[in-house]
């Protein structure tokens, strides 16, 4: 099956140039209209973040950004594929087949050039051996690996997703598909792997089957960041909301709410609503924190730029006074 070129910049729709922080804005602003849980269209948009999700993966990293830009237009040559994944995986014969995965948010191109090739339990969907050496007896089959996009409300309520893996013998080049059903359960982990014993390939001489290992990560969320079980929320306020005090609505995983904002709040305060995070091993969930950030407007009208003149007159606060 032949890989397809995923040209990041174009689903995020910046140029090549586009700064980091050009490149978080726009994936910010497409992740919010194409979120499943706010789009019309559930099944379009759910293939749409997807794409959003795989394209910051890559862009927003600078490692990986540099690799995708020195791939360039020879992306497919010849010397620029990385080592066969079974490459360093010694004992057991090399099945030498192509997987591809369908179902796992990621696509084999993603997975060819910055999935967890070569890493322990890592993978782009080919197969590497944990047989018996060279030994005539029973041997286990090869082990599949791979990566899987686990979105923050399937990590905090689990779910379970049905995900297609497709063999292609390189000698026949006859493919064969089967479905499987992957269990997410809540409170799993970025880098956490989910074993699916038995799926793996076949073994030799009577032996048993290899096992399916995905590792999971993490859909960036456009709304908050995660660490640990506790999430991050960047809580944007005008300068009247910071002295006066307000209330404002945050978005959470279980839906909005309200949060006071006392008067006189300064930047970088943080506001911590408890188990508003991610499930935790004992039951309970971690928290969300709302960092404050202090925004201004880039335009005013002229009776509002009379205004500020009238404030910045009157008023006696110097923020660079030194005591």
């Amino acid at each position: 099956m032949p890989v397809e070129f995923k040209d990041y910049y174009d689903v995020l729709g910046v140029a090549r140039d586009a700064s980091d922080a050009e490149i978080k804005k726009s994936f910010r602003k497409l992740a919010r209209k194409y979120h499943p849980d706010v789009a019309q269209d559930k099944a379009t948009a759910e293939a749409k973040f997807k794409e959003l999700n795989e394209a910051n993966e890559v862009l927003g990293d600078p490692d990986k950004r540099r690799k995708y830009d020195e791939l360039g237009t020879n992306w497919n040559h010849p010397e620029r594929q990385q080592a066969s994944p079974q490459d360093g995986f010694g004992g057991g014969p090399q099945d030498s087949s192509e997987y591809h995965f369908d179902g796992t948010g990621f696509s084999d191109f993603f997975e060819q050039f910055f999935g967890s090739r070569g890493r322990q339990f890592g993978g782009s969907g080919r197969a590497r051996s944990n047989g018996m050496g060279g030994t005539p007896f029973a041997q286990q089959g090869q082990d599949i690996e791979g990566d899987i996009l686990v979105t923050l409300d399937e990590a905090l309520r689990g779910s379970t997703r049905t995900i297609q893996l497709q063999r292609t013998d390189p000698r026949t080049g006859q493919a064969t598909t089967q479905s499987l059903r992957v269990k997410i359960p809540p409170g799993v982990r970025e880098a956490q792997i989910i074993r699916l014993a038995g799926k793996g390939k076949e073994g030799a001489g009577g032996g048993d089957s290899g096992n399916l290992y995905l590792r999971v990560k993490f859909a960036k969320n456009p709304d908050f960041r995660v660490l640990g079980a506790n999430l991050y929320y960047d809580l944007e306020l005008a300068p009247w909301e910071a002295v006066l005090g307000a209330t404002v609505h945050i978005p959470t995983l279980d839906g909005k709410v309200s949060l006071k904002i006392p008067a006189d709040t300064a930047a970088e305060k943080q506001f911590r609503l408890r188990g508003k995070g991610l499930p935790l091993g004992d039951g309970t969930r971690g928290d969300l924190y709302a960092l404050v950030s202090i925004q201004v407007p880039s335009h005013v009208t002229p009776e509002e730029k009379l205004l500020w003149e009238e404030l910045a007159a009157k008023s006696m606060f110097n923020p660079r006074k030194t005591l």
